[in-house]
């Protein structure tokens, strides 16, 4: 018998969420947010998914968003949700006629990427406005169940011209002889991303960002391994389509011993 998980407490700007307050994110779809996994109250990169919801909300709602508030906002979540470890998402709104920027706080169970090697397929798609991390991207999401039926693990966005961007929720990185190349196009750029990004520089191994394809000579085939990572982790690529990849087990481990060096810090 299956257990299902309980279901997500939900707060916005600081109350329990209500048939009222739900209409929000119901009706007024136009927003962004940041997703992050906490352990014992501490989060790696919680200063990069607040400057990102910042950078955000001016973008969208030339209004700022401080910082302060989003953590607060989370610890009074977590507290409501009696939680210490979660998976939480903070989504901002800004319903038509509102002056401040609502904010949704969700806290369910904590996550972990399977480790198990994935297998994606490609897609031609590209979101607009990459660069901002937002709700209700249908297109991701239905690329993501075609290739799950088509017995993949998930999409791998590309642009015109077999251009690879970015997963349909991940980066995607490869590894060219000793360096981590991640594709040089229109994508988000993941907090996990740039955690590993700057583990690797630290480590005096920079890596690198340069247009990446699925064929020809930038084509994925060239490389010797790929792997994929977000918020719940990272994960070795063993097929882009019928490009089979080798599971890099040194290189997993490096990047797994770089992720674990972030700082953490505390909500």
């Amino acid at each position: 018998m299956t257990t299902q998980p309980p279901p997500p407490h939900i707060e916005l700007d600081g109350l329990p969420a209500t048939e009222e307050t739900l209409r929000i994110p119901a009706l007024y779809g136009f927003g962004h947010f940041t997703a992050l996994q906490v352990r014992d109250g501490r989060v790696r990169g919680l200063g990069l998914h607040l400057a990102r919801l910042d950078a955000a909300n001016r973008e969208l709602f030339a209004l700022p968003l401080d910082g302060d508030r989003v953590r607060e906002l989370i610890r009074h979540a977590l507290a409501g949700a009696g939680r210490r470890d979660a998976s939480v998402r903070v989504n901002a709104y800004l319903p038509p006629g509102a002056t401040r920027t609502t904010l949704m706080v969700t806290v369910r169970e904590p996550a972990v990427m399977p480790s198990g090697a994935q297998s994606l397929m490609s897609v031609p798609y590209m979101r607009t406005a990459p660069h901002i991390k937002r709700p209700g991207e249908f297109g991701q999401t239905y690329y993501g169940v075609l290739a799950g039926r088509a017995g993949f693990d998930d999409a791998l966005l590309t642009a015109p011209g077999g251009v690879v961007t970015e997963g349909a929720i991940t980066n995607i990185g490869f590894r060219d002889g000793s360096s981590v190349v991640w594709p040089d196009a229109p994508a988000l750029t993941g907090i996990t991303m740039t955690l590993l990004e700057q583990g690797l520089e630290r480590a005096g191994r920079p890596s690198v960002r340069r247009p990446v394809t699925l064929g020809g000579p930038d084509g994925v085939g060239r490389f010797s391994a790929a792997f994929v990572c977000n918020s719940q982790g990272i994960a070795p690529v063993r097929r882009i389509d019928d490009t089979v990849f080798a599971v890099d087990e040194e290189l997993m481990k490096d990047l797994g011993a770089v992720y674990d060096s972030a700082p953490e810090d505390a909500v």
